[in-house]
């Protein structure tokens, strides 16, 4: 290849380089090589390259939401078994896979005794919402709070909070089965309200609402309040029967 073509051809690296067109500079040489050998029109080939360049912009991006919303190892939908509880509201549930509700700031509380799938649903729903574009959080309700309450007693509250409020959709498993004091309890409320109306929840608990007090340190008060921003533009969705895991009857 003359010194000019070489020339032209590191210019065009340099462009590409400039304007983050990462793919078309890896792909664009063997593609033009290709596409003199098949006589491709350059419509096609400049169609190709856009195509494989936002392909390649979409896998990364899908990748770097995964990371960020650190979910545990994958479970789906497809594997959730409908016919192990009692009773389920599988419309309800499969309607929120769509992730409408997120767009729509709504919230969402899978209430059951443990053993009954709520995990995995919440899970599921954390890789399909990242597959739809949507940013995610997934921790357990527990480790948030330590996280935050360690936060505060160094005094970087303000900054880790942002963890928690700035994702479209914060997933928060098994909020109840440990208890909570004063601290993490108001911490836990300046998460829900942080996020009122302009962020989605979906909560998984093993206690149904007139147990929330006993959660957040006998305070009643401050459970009402946490439950009635869930609920204001929210669903629970109660799944009844018994541990899949156990074998467990259906008694507490």
């Amino acid at each position: 290849m003359s010194n000019r073509h070489e020339r032209l051809h590191k210019l065009l690296l340099e462009d590409l380089h400039e304007l983050k067109l990462f793919h078309i500079a890896e792909t664009y040489r063997e593609t033009l090589d290709e596409a003199a050998r098949k006589n491709t029109s350059m419509l096609e080939v400049l169609a190709g390259l856009m195509a494989g360049e936002v392909a390649v912009r979409r896998q990364k991006a899908l990748e770097r939401r995964m990371r960020q919303a650190k979910l545990p190892p994958r479970k789906t939908l497809e594997s959730y078994d409908f016919t192990f509880p009692r009773r389920i509201p599988k419309q309800k549930i499969i309607r929120f896979f769509d992730c409408e509700f997120v767009s729509q700031h709504q919230c969402g509380v899978l209430i059951g005794r443990t053993g009954t799938g709520k995990s995995h649903l919440l899970n599921a729903l954390g890789y399909t919402a990242c597959e739809k574009g949507i940013s995610v959080r997934w921790t357990r309700a527990i480790d948030m709070i330590n996280v935050l309450t360690t936060a505060q007693i160094n005094g970087t509250l303000e900054k880790k909070l942002k963890e928690y409020t700035r994702p479209d959709l914060l997933l928060l498993d098994e909020l109840g089965y440990l208890p909570i004091d004063k601290r993490g309890a108001d911490l836990m409320f300046q998460v829900v309200a942080a996020r009122y109306e302009c962020g989605s929840m979906v909560i998984t608990t093993n206690r149904v609402f007139r147990e929330w007090g006993k959660i957040f340190d006998v305070d009643n008060t401050l459970a009402t309040a946490i439950i009635d921003r869930l609920m204001h533009h929210g669903e629970a969705i109660v799944i009844e029967g018994k541990s899949y895991r156990t074998g467990e009857g259906d008694g507490e």
